[in-house]
């Protein structure tokens, strides 16, 4: 295992970002897509890493056009990058016009509520209209598109410089619905005008490619190390190591149980350490008696349930040289990626990463 960096006495772990990392994979993504322009999705506080340090990571690697989900992540963002172009995905509310005029966001039209109050604001922000073509999520039918533009009067349209689908079966290039999505775009943005941005690739529709990239794309998972085309070897760099602290390593001196519900019982004899991790940390309690860790690059398999706030490990296996040395296990890196551990735990790599907590510190890996 990698040195770990100096921590405060008080932290449970270190979360280390490797920055440089995020900007190299903006630019595998950036190179992959031809001549469509690149974003970068930037919601959830950039996918939990820590938006003030990603978003002008990512501006210095080239993005200029950033995605949020609400208003309020619009306004935090605006303080950090004054002259980005910012889209709030999440349908405009009549209490967020104000503050997104002022903040100069790019308001999402993708329901008739949101177009209502679009139109009816005497002074409009600029604004992206979402279409549903079959992820039966937000956005407007595909096929009344051509309607609603039609409607629309030429101040109001001279607003509108996005529209944007989402994919539904990207990560799996096979899936028949990828070419039905793009048809169902296609058709209902033929006679939109050309100036207005079309966006439909996320992170695995990037890998897609051809007709997939449209003219704007906007990653997001990829940017911060998980795999987009899985089944095959992720292409993306690693960015994110977390290493929690031992707390005690103690041998057993006769069978116990252990965790809550008794659900692990060790034997006489095993060893046992206890780290400070739980589901409040972002470690799913579907990994008790499942998961591992790595204690100086070694496995260490959780015995009993994930609490709140630590796991028990068994390190019996283990050297008692190398338990006195070890200060840490590695939860994340470079033995068990994000997607590894949300394999483990019957997930998926977003919700390990938007799920870990604020009780780590954070390290930020960049060139200096």
């Amino acid at each position: 295992m990698a040195a770990i960096t100096q921590i405060s006495n008080q932290a449970a772990g270190v979360l280390t970002v490797d920055l440089n990392a995020i900007k190299a994979n903006w630019q595998i993504l950036a190179n992959r897509s031809d001549r469509a322009t690149t974003g970068a999705v930037v919601k959830a506080n950039a996918y939990g890493l820590g938006v003030e340090k990603v978003a002008p990571t990512l501006w210095n690697a080239g993005a200029r056009r950033f995605y949020v989900a609400q208003v309020e992540e619009g306004l935090d963002l605006r303080q950090i990058l004054p002259s980005a172009d910012i889209v709030v995905l999440s349908p405009l509310l009549p209490e967020g016009l104000e503050a997104a005029v002022a903040a100069d966001l790019v308001v999402s039209l993708n329901n008739e509520q949101a177009l209502g109050y679009w139109t009816e604001a005497s002074n409009a922000p600029r604004a992206a209209v979402q279409i549903d073509t079959g992820m039966t999520r937000l956005g407007f039918e595909d096929t009344i598109i051509k309607k609603l533009w039609n409607e629309l009067d030429s101040v109001k349209l001279g607003k509108i410089e996005e529209v944007l689908s989402h994919l539904a079966c990207a990560d799996d290039a096979a899936h028949p619905m990828n070419h039905e999505q793009l048809i169902r775009f296609e058709r209902s943005t033929k006679d939109i005008s050309p100036g207005v941005r079309r966006s439909l690739a996320n992170s695995s529709g990037v890998f897609l490619g051809g007709a997939f990239l449209q003219n704007s794309t906007r990653p997001g998972m990829a940017l911060y190390g998980l795999n987009p085309i899985p089944g095959s070897a992720n292409p993306m760099h690693p960015v994110v190591s977390l290493d929690v602290r031992i707390l005690q390593i103690r041998q057993l001196s006769k069978d116990e149980n252990v965790g809550y519900g008794a659900t692990a019982r060790a034997k006489a004899g095993t060893v046992i350490a206890t780290i400070a991790a739980g589901y409040a940390d972002g470690l799913q309690r579907s990994l008790s008696n499942l998961g591992h860790v790595f204690i100086c690059d070694e496995p260490a398999s959780i015995i009993g349930r994930v609490s709140m706030d630590l796991i028990a490990v068994d390190v019996s296996h283990l050297p008692e040289k190398l338990l006195n040395s070890a200060l840490y296990a590695q939860i994340i890196g470079s033995q068990q990626s994000a997607d590894d551990l949300a394999d483990a735990a019957g997930t998926i790599g977003y919700e390990i990463l938007t799920s870990i907590g604020h009780r780590y510190a954070r390290h930020y890996k960049v060139d200096l």
